[in-house]
């Protein structure tokens, strides 16, 4: 149940066998510094740690002549050392656009940022750490984010439409979309509305066990991002549609072995995965509000900005949401600002005004 179902000790095994093969390539520099890491981070954040660090010494041992003959892994604490500013910017410029050979990618100023993040961490912690004399990438600007208050959300509106498609399909879908729809109807309608009157995040949603949901407490338990556990309580909404999925289609299915405790099922019998439900999010509001680009993720905005609208309680939002930061949950009340200025283009009116004045003579 919870941080302690089958599934997240599966999950995290095997994210920490994948950790252990990514670290025997790399060298014994970059392997210290993310070992320093193991208190503070979770396994999947040092496995991403692991895979960027491994692409600046692919990129070190594709342009630097002297370390071409080198495996990635016999990169030694001098040719770290003996990195300049100038190739971290040549780096950056390499994140940003790559078409020269068999790892063609493009990344925008969030992408190279992250990318940056534990390149600048490796050398900070050498550093730190006397095993060289200077950082190179302290030199170095990272790309400025400008950060976008425009968050994308849906309107009342919008949302009974999208719950309308889950319920009744559309006329734009085609015969297999439909018969498809009709085996998976609780399911889907089930997804989608604990997504929108909880907030919770997809991965959070794909770990659901059946034993995670108590329909007499209404109330659920999740495993949040960095790895903690939380209960979460849900409205009559909610509760109905959980029920009708388990009486009505889960206890009809037959779970793969080792999916035998997922909530959210495949046809096939496996557990939902989270590209599946994102997948299904996309279907539905593609349909719905074709205007908008909506995920799951802004399933939770949508949340996170209704439920701070009917409390204004910006710390009950930042606990539902399970945000470490206050300040990440204060994005939400940009909307409410939007609101406000809305308002604004009608309080003043001059010409009103004017006339007002002129009666008044």
């Amino acid at each position: 149940m919870g941080k302690d179902s089958d599934f997240y000790k599966s999950k995290k095994n095997k994210q920490t066998l994948k950790l252990r093969e990514l670290l025997q390539d790399l060298p014994q520099a970059a392997r210290d510094f993310i070992y320093s890491k193991e208190v503070t981070t979770q396994v999947s954040t040092r496995v991403q740690y692991a895979y960027d660090l491994y692409t600046f010494f692919r990129f070190l041992k594709e342009r630097n002549p002297l370390m071409a003959k080198k495996e990635i892994k016999e990169i030694s604490l001098y040719d770290i050392e003996m990195v300049k500013s100038e190739d971290i910017m040549e780096y950056q410029r390499f994140l940003e656009l790559n078409v020269d050979n068999d790892d063609p990618h493009e990344n925008g100023k969030k992408g190279i940022a992250r990318k940056m993040s534990p390149l600048r961490g490796m050398y900070q912690y050498l550093l730190a750490h006397k095993y060289i004399k200077e950082d190179p990438t302290a030199l170095v600007s990272l790309p400025r984010i400008k950060k976008d208050k425009n968050i994308i959300r849906m309107n009342s509106s919008e949302v009974r439409s999208v719950l309308e498609i889950v319920n009744n399909g559309s006329e734009s879908m085609s015969l297999r979309q439909k018969k498809f729809l009709e085996k998976t109807h609780y399911r889907d309608i089930a997804i989608i509305t604990l997504l929108l009157n909880t907030g919770i995040r997809v991965s959070e949603c794909n770990g659901l066990d059946t034993t995670d949901i108590d329909l007499n407490d209404d109330s659920l338990v999740i495993v949040r991002k960095g790895g903690g556990q939380d209960v979460l309580y849900f409205g009559s909404d909610v509760h109905s549609v959980l029920r009708d999925y388990i009486d009505l289609e889960r206890k009809t299915l037959n779970p793969r072995e080792g999916h035998e405790k997922a909530l959210f099922l495949s046809l096939q019998g496996k557990r939902m995965s989270v590209d599946a439900i994102e997948n299904l999010v996309r279907k539905f509001s593609r349909i719905a509000v074709p205007n908008k680009h909506i995920t799951p993720h802004k399933l939770r905005s949508t949340y996170g900005t209704a439920l701070y609208r009917e409390t204004g309680d910006i710390r009950l939002v930042a606990d539902v949401l399970g945000h470490e930061n206050i300040n990440t949950t204060i994005d939400y009340y940009a909307a409410i600002e939007d609101e406000h200025k809305r308002e604004a283009r009608n309080a003043v009116d001059f010409k009103k005004n004017f006339d007002n004045s002129e009666k008044n003579k």
